[in-house]
């Protein structure tokens, strides 16, 4: 199997899931929360916040679930290339 496009599809899932939680983080301060795109972009991203909100607190008004999200997104996707690319 050729591991370069697996890596290949491994970079481009996790940089684009990257974008989109940016994204959600950036309009959830100028979009309405029923607006269509900001619903469509949290439909996305929540699923994967919600277990981060439950454990870590907020810190006043600031929410730090996406980065977390983020750090642990970039984590994973460099863990596996670097298993893929090990196999090659």
């Amino acid at each position: 199997m050729n591991f370069l496009v697996l890596v290949t599809l491994i970079r481009v899932v996790a940089q684009l899931f990257i974008w989109i939680v940016i994204a959600s983080s950036l309009l959830s301060f100028f979009l309405p929360p029923y607006h269509p795109v900001r619903e469509a972009l949290d439909r996305i991203v929540d699923p994967f916040l919600a277990p981060i909100r439950r454990v870590v607190p907020l810190a006043g008004t600031l929410d730090f679930s996406p980065l977390i999200l983020i750090i642990a997104v970039d984590f994973l996707s460099r863990v596996l290339i670097a298993i893929f690319t090990g196999l090659s």
